[in-house]
């Protein structure tokens, strides 16, 4: 039987950290090297999985430890896994017997225009879709943005409308009173977005029979997603640690730089990417886009604010984050003269 080794210290919200020791903030651009050959670049991913974890999840054993967690958490509810994010949210339109002139009313927490073509593809596949509530609205499409929850999201059911929570970012958040993924009629995650996986995504419902057929009921694929959840599912509360420290690392560091984070980090919240305000900076957004990806991080602009994401989850080590900071640092120097 394989040995599985989680790479995670134990790492709390309250660890001290220090800047100072060593110089390692003035060494930044010392340590890393800068505007590096293209065909030798580190790869960050805005999720979890890196390359050493192909080998990883090959000799995973086989478990389906990972249903009994789902049963417990979504008790009284039904679950089926799907191939991806994209298609558990097809499916639950599907479910939904949409008209070409209906809408689905898309809300996020930001109540920025940003939204990923991911989930409006998929909604165009059926219907049209709006930010704000119109007349024709026959669904609400709520998501949990970036892993922030959505605030009250139980007000949206005095609508009387079908609503699909998006959770892809929200795996473990939690939020204030009403935990995303509890009032949806449909629920939706994105595995790849918290686990080092590259498939997988989970509907859940009160009643998935009538579309069970189309989702994941057996073969490697399933296999493989559950052999990979079931091994990683009782780390919970070290991922958790792990991306809260990242956030707050990378939040003191970034506000050295003059730049402050986008989005609050309420109790409860598992963020899925670090995003900071760019705005009174002066900063070519897709240059800075262009920047991190010419030294191998995946990042992107939150389009229609001056804002700028980049990761932030649990298999990064303070080595990387520093890296980031040292990637930003080269920027401000080249560009803010």
């Amino acid at each position: 039987m394989a040995r599985f080794i989680l790479p995670i210290e134990n790492f709390t919200e309250s660890k001290q950290i220090d800047f100072t020791k060593k110089n390692r903030i003035k060494k930044l651009l010392d340590m890393f090297v800068l505007n590096p050959d293209p065909y030798s670049l580190p790869c960050y991913h805005i999720g979890p999985f890196k390359t050493s974890d192909l080998s990883i999840n090959h000799h995973l054993p086989q478990s389906n430890k990972i249903d009994d967690y789902f049963t417990d958490r979504f008790t009284g509810r039904e679950f089926a896994y799907t191939e991806n994010g994209r298609r558990a949210i097809y499916l639950a339109l599907q479910s939904l017997n949409l008209q070409k002139n209906d809408v689905v009313t898309i809300l996020t927490t930001s109540n920025n225009f940003y939204i990923s073509g991911c989930v409006t593809t998929e909604i165009e596949k059926f219907c049209q879709w709006s930010r704000e509530m119109v007349p024709n609205t026959k669904a609400i499409f709520v998501n949990h943005e970036f892993g922030f929850a959505y605030p009250n999201p139980e007000k949206l059911k005095e609508y009387g409308l079908p609503i699909i929570e998006d959770c892809a970012n929200a795996f473990f958040t939690e939020g204030v009173g009403v935990n995303p993924g509890t009032i949806g009629d449909f629920v939706i995650y994105s595995f790849p977005k918290t686990f080092p996986l590259q498939v997988g995504g989970l509907l859940v419902a009160d009643n998935l029979s009538t579309i069970k057929r189309e989702c994941l009921t057996e073969g490697e694929l399933l296999i493989h997603t559950k052999d990979v959840l079931s091994a990683y599912i009782d780390s919970k509360d070290q991922i958790i640690e792990k991306r809260l420290f990242n956030y707050n690392y990378l939040t003191q560091a970034f506000l050295k730089l003059g730049f402050s984070q986008r989005f609050q980090l309420e109790k409860g919240t598992v963020p899925g990417v670090f995003m900071f305000k760019t705005d009174g900076h002066d900063i070519d957004l897709p240059a800075l886009k262009n920047h991190f990806y010419a030294h191998g991080v995946q990042c992107s602009v939150f389009y229609g604010e001056e804002a700028f994401f980049i990761p932030v989850h649990q298999a990064l080590e303070q080595d990387d984050l520093d890296y980031f900071v040292a990637v930003m640092k080269s920027y401000l120097n080249k560009h803010l003269k």
